[in-house]
């Protein structure tokens, strides 16, 4: 498990964030590759909604007819992508998936694509951290999923470039069997960690570790307009000794080589089922939430059997799916209004701190300019 990575509530990710976080994008949608996919005269390249296919039957034959789905950088036990995947090749089994680097990071998913552009191997589909998706809209075709009036516009693109699909709230992951809990951030300066802090992740290239950083420059009193105070509490750390540079994966967990770690909180919920001893917290006073966003290759290979992958990872089936795993799915409002959430498992949401935030556009940008030029001096 790796990505070498608003007050009306979200399944309680709070308007605060709603205000902070609308995404005004302009980009390059549509491309050449896969002209030849059409189906009843339409060009799935350039198909922006279920409307430009038909029906749904019409984009599931079109998909069918491309025979494949590339997909990259989607852990298994991440989120619950496996059952996720297993689920649409259970539907869809004319579909064959390729499950390309499960581990790497969300700006190695668009380097694949580059490297890869114009061949069958290219990655059709993304999943990834905001700040990468802002950063390569000229990369993605512009869709609009069926559900998409249920996605609150701040968590999409206005013209469906890129669209958050599930969310979290940063938080410490850690084997209470040999480490105390850590009540406020400052406490992993101490001695008690020694060698012990991993980040899931470089904050440069991960969205899991971006956040981290985001997260401990709210804690240690800072705004999001900087995350120079996230910055200087790292660089603290990396000093005191307890900064451990290993990248984290469930293996690590498992061994003990990564015994307290920065996550998602969705992402940490799961180690407890490999060490009962493990628990997570969310530092009390300012959360910082996340989602990931889903976005289609412009130059997919399969653009058909891409549209049918983000229309099922928006159905109630797989929202459901993600909620299963820990996971805020983002029309989480929408459905418990209409009564198709599974409320058994929204219960089981850790519940949300009192304040949130996430960056906006012009914070993500600035906050990645910093880091490129920071992160690796003060950590060395």
């Amino acid at each position: 498990m790796t990505r070498t990575a608003r007050l009306l509530r979200f399944g309680g990710i709070g308007a605060a964030l709603l205000a902070s976080s609308v995404l005004a994008l302009t980009g390059c949608a549509g491309g050449t590759a896969g002209a030849s996919n059409s189906a009843g005269g339409v060009n799935a390249a350039t198909a922006t909604s279920l409307s430009d296919f038909g029906t749904l039957a019409d984009l599931e034959a079109a998909a069918k007819a491309e025979g494949k789905l590339n997909v990259i950088a989607l852990p298994r036990d991440w989120a619950n992508y496996g059952a996720i995947l297993d689920a649409f090749k259970a539907k869809y089994p004319e579909i064959t998936v390729d499950e390309q680097s499960p581990d790497v990071s969300s700006a190695e998913e668009i380097k694949a694509a580059t490297t890869n552009a114009g061949l069958d191997t290219a990655p059709d589909v993304f999943d990834l951290g905001l700040t990468v998706a802002l950063q390569n809209t000229a990369q993605f075709a512009a869709y609009k999923v069926q559900t998409w009036s249920e996605i609150p516009d701040a968590l999409k693109e206005p013209t469906g470039l890129f669209v958050g699909d599930y969310g979290g709230y940063m938080s410490i992951g850690y084997d209470s069997s040999k480490f105390p809990a850590p009540a406020k951030l400052s406490d992993l300066l101490g001695s008690a960690y020694k060698g012990a802090v991993a980040l899931n992740g470089d904050p440069t290239q991960a969205g899991a570790a971006f956040a981290a950083v985001g997260m401990s420059t709210v804690q240690s009193g800072g705004t999001l307009d900087s995350f120079q105070p996230g910055i200087d509490f790292f660089s603290q750390m990396n000093k005191a000794g307890n900064l451990l540079k290993l990248d984290v994966t469930t293996a690590t967990i498992a061994s003990g080589e990564t015994p307290v770690v920065f996550d998602w909180d969705y992402l940490n919920a799961t180690h407890s089922k490999d060490n009962p001893n493990w628990k997570v917290v969310v530092f009390p006073g300012t959360g910082y939430a996340g989602y990931y966003n889903q976005a289609i290759n412009k130059d997919a290979t399969h653009p058909a059997a891409a549209r049918l992958w983000q229309e099922f990872l928006y159905s109630n089936e797989a929202q459901n799916m993600w909620l299963a795993g820990g996971a805020r799915p983002v029309r989480m409002d929408a459905m418990t209004t209409a009564g198709t959430i599974d409320a058994a498992l929204a219960a089981k949401l850790p519940t949300a701190p009192k304040t949130t935030v996430v960056p906006t556009e012009a914070q993500s940008k600035a906050a990645g300019t910093l880091l490129g030029q920071s992160w690796a001096a003060a950590v060395q």
